[in-house]
């Protein structure tokens, strides 16, 4: 995001790097911290010791994706989706299996159980991939559609990986957003979570590992190396941000709302062929450019005759993604309106 820093966070890292403390983190401390937070949050009261703290959210998923299938085995994700989930799969040797969204970015309860059913129609075991918050559709999954995977899943077989990083970034007047190991029939299921995104601290990288009651055993034989790649830095700044970051949080999800709100009527203006569904949450916006006669990747175009910057639409699932962009919301008004006036300019050259 281009956002100024949350002065907690730069105070308390600061201090840590003066005093010279710039050893190892200290795990228990940053999983009671996060616990507290999604407590305070959600009314979700996680116990600290069914929690993992890891390097970062997709080495947390990734590992716990390696422990639950074995090599070769099948792993259930919904594109469109955040694009990194294809890549951490095919690092780790798992094959994959799509259960799209609808077309209208929400989970498809009939795609979920055609996948679930192909994945484990040999008798492999299985897992799914969830983005709750979805990326880069920005849908807040309801407790009923997060219900529906729930039964799936039981029905098949089929182990749930929620990837909740966005959590934090739900924006006003939407949804609330609701923990997957909350629902009832998650009890098997894993969750990963960082406050990294919400307060925009990626490169001070730090994330937990949470089990479900019945996952608890599973989560005992993730090894207790993985958690020496969390930053102790990062930990620091994760805990400031969850403990005095709060009203900092909620004063850039007010300015993402109205962020939002300039694009729809910018896109009204200038693009209306463009169309979109206004995120629930995150700061990116998923525009289907199809109308436009751009190909498959509209996002070429407008880079190079625009000079305005998108994710790839096919990046995000080849055919899932086809015709469509990802904006980043995260800017000034003044940068989001440039952007959208360099769109625009592309059709007319």
């Amino acid at each position: 995001m281009d956002a100024a820093p949350c002065p907690a966070v730069v105070e308390a890292v600061t201090a840590a790097m003066a005093r010279g403390d710039t050893g190892y983190g200290w795990a228990p401390d940053y999983a009671a911290a996060v616990a507290r937070y999604v407590s305070t949050a959600w009314g979700w009261a996680p116990d600290p010791a069914s929690m993992l703290v890891v390097t970062d959210v997709m080495i947390g998923a990734s590992e716990t994706l390696r422990l639950l299938t074995d090599e070769g085995g099948p792993v259930v994700i919904s594109p469109p989706v955040y694009d990194a989930f294809f890549g951490f799969l095919e690092a780790i040797g798992r094959r994959r299996v799509e259960a799209p969204l609808t077309p209208q970015g929400r989970l498809d309860p009939e795609a979920l159980r055609a996948a679930f059913g192909e994945a484990t129609a040999r008798g492999e075991r299985a897992a799914y991939l969830l983005c709750n918050p979805q990326n880069p559709t920005g849908a807040v999954h309801s407790p009923a559609e997060l219900a529906a995977l729930a039964d799936a899943a039981a029905e098949y077989g089929v182990r749930v990986v929620a990837d909740e990083i966005h959590a934090p970034l739900v924006l006003p007047g939407g949804p609330a957003f609701t923990p997957y190991l909350t629902v009832p029939g998650a009890e098997d299921a894993f969750a990963v979570f960082s406050p990294s995104k919400g307060w925009n601290l990626a490169g001070l990288k730090s994330a937990v590992v949470l089990a479900g009651p019945r996952a608890r055993g599973d989560l005992a034989r993730l090894h207790e190396v993985h958690t020496h790649g969390s930053s102790h830095l990062g930990e620091i700044a994760h805990v400031a941000a969850m403990r005095d970051g709060l009203g900092w949080l909620d004063r850039l999800r007010a300015e993402l709302g109205a962020n939002r709100d300039l694009l729809g009527g910018l896109l009204a203006e200038h693009l209306p062929q463009v169309r979109w569904r206004p995120p629930e949450a995150t700061y990116l916006a998923w525009l289907d450019c199809r109308a436009l006669g751009l190909g498959d990747d509209p996002a070429e175009v407008f880079r190079e005759r625009g000079r305005v910057a998108l994710g790839s639409g096919p990046r995000y699932g080849s055919d899932a993604g086809r015709g469509f962009v990802r904006l980043n919301l995260a800017t000034s008004p003044a940068l989001v309106e440039e952007a959208v006036r360099r769109m625009a300019s592309t059709l007319s050259d």
